[in-house]
């Protein structure tokens, strides 16, 4: 059964041309919205041919929730594979058509200023998981409450998911949004993110072809 959750509604939305440090471009429809339940300001990016003013109702949308990382998506941080993530999804979305979700849940629902006491705490030993509980956390706090409220303002109750995190899909679920499909992200592993990676093939069931991760 379905969690019954508040409506919001489309507050404004205007067209933005997009361009990557590599040189990748391209324009999305930007959502803002009323009635989120955490009052943040979170994003709607339609793509492809979701970037339309009216964008077309047939077809499932490609979407993909993404949770804010200043350090990764802004900065570069080789210490989180989100920047190569985010990356990725605008392109993918862009040629099936879709909705990124920009989410501001940074360190996985932490905020800033923690996430990067957990990364001290991570130079200590700790993976990312063990380090928001240390700092008394739950090792994910993310909740897709406001994802949910987000596609079922823009007219959305379906989709293909393009997602590694099967929270994602069970959360989406249960707030009524049904998950045709969920399709993987690329592998962005580095030496400097192998352990992270692992941490969320191990504690997080991400889906990772991971040759260290047993």
């Amino acid at each position: 059964m379905s969690e019954v959750r508040p409506a919001a509604t489309v507050r404004n939305q205007v067209t933005v041309p997009l361009r990557f440090p590599d040189g990748y471009t391209t324009t999305a429809r930007v959502y803002t919205f009323t009635g989120l339940v955490d009052g943040r300001e979170h994003l709607a990016l339609g793509l492809g041919d979701r970037a339309a003013a009216d964008p077309p109702s047939r077809g499932l949308p490609l979407v993909r929730p993404h949770s804010e990382c200043l350090t990764g998506d802004v900065f570069g941080s080789q210490r989180c594979d989100c920047g190569p993530q985010l990356r990725e999804a605008v392109e993918r979305i862009a040629g099936a058509g879709g909705y990124l979700l920009y989410l501001r849940q940074e360190g996985r629902g932490i905020g800033l200023y923690a996430k990067l006491d957990a990364y001290a705490l991570q130079d200590s030993g700790l993976d990312t998981y063990q380090a928001n509980v240390a700092l008394g956390h739950r090792a994910d706090e993310r909740d897709y409450t406001v994802a949910a409220q987000m596609l079922a303002a823009l007219g959305v109750d379906e989709v293909t998911l393009l997602s590694n995190n099967p929270d994602k899909a069970a959360q989406l679920d249960r707030l009524g949004v049904r998950v045709a499909e969920r399709v993987a992200t690329g592998l962005f592993l580095s030496p400097a993110n192998a352990d992270y990676l692992a941490a969320k093939a191990r504690h997080g069931e991400h889906a990772l072809d991971l040759p260290f991760v047993p």
